[in-house]
């Protein structure tokens, strides 16, 4: 009782997809993985740093793929943002240049970015949850940052949305859970496809973690496609 599981990892292979894309030998799995985290690391360093202070205190990122080509020694990375208003065409070829530099010296191999806007940003978990953190930030109560995310769901097309907060919330001095549920969210049926993000935010009192769930719908299909066709770059490819 009482056993709890990632929704995500849960439905790899059905529902859900993996965020890297790369075969490698078992000694060699390790340095991989930490080349992964190294990318994703230096990607929210660098909004953080420059697009952050351009635009508001919003991160924006939603998802990071990262697919390697051992036998052509290049390397795609796919970054999918959520603030549409915040990427100019100028912007993202300055950003895919200087990300490209920095791709370059951590890789020592061919690297190419890949931006993409979402065109719905408020049916990702990641994007209302920094937006619960900029108001408890800005010492918004809780419940009122809650309700506000629920009225951007709902002009959305989920259909069930849970958030839920857990630390000293509003200063008090023992840590205790908040969660505000809208709508269905059938996180034991495995075809149901669900989004999931947890977020920590640092606040006068202390750290917050926020956890968000969202039911998009049920996936008829049996398999998903790991691969997606429109990311890999023929042209890219073909260079080599």
């Amino acid at each position: 009782m009482g056993q709890k599981i990632n929704p995500l990892g849960f439905r790899l292979g059905t529902t859900q997809s993996h965020h890297s894309f790369w075969f490698a030998k078992p000694k060699d799995f390790p340095a991989e993985l930490q080349e992964d985290e190294r990318i994703r690391d230096s990607i929210k360093n660098y909004v953080q740093k420059n697009l952050m202070k351009v635009s508001s205190d919003f991160e924006g990122i939603i998802r990071i793929e990262i697919h390697k080509y051992k036998e052509l020694n290049t390397t795609q990375v796919k970054i999918d943002f959520g603030r549409q208003n915040l990427l100019t065409r100028e912007e993202e070829e300055e950003k895919d240049d200087k990300e490209e530099k920095k791709k370059l010296e951590l890789l020592k191999t061919k690297a190419k970015i890949i931006i993409q806007l979402i065109p719905e940003p408020y049916e990702e978990p990641h994007i209302l949850a920094e937006y619960i953190a900029l108001q408890l930030k800005n010492r918004i109560p809780l419940g009122k940052a809650m309700q506000k995310v629920i009225e951007l769901m709902e002009e959305t097309d989920i259909k069930g949305i849970r958030i839920q907060i857990a630390g000293c919330i509003g200063g008090k001095e023992r840590a205790h859970v908040q969660w505000i549920r809208e709508g269905r969210l059938p996180l034991q049926t495995i075809r149901a496809k669900i989004k999931y993000c947890s977020y920590k935010v640092q606040t006068p009192h202390g750290v917050l973690g926020i956890k968000i769930w969202m039911f998009v719908d049920f996936v008829d299909e049996e398999f998903v496609d790991f691969v997606d066709e429109e990311f890999v770059d023929e042209e890219f490819v073909d260079e080599e």
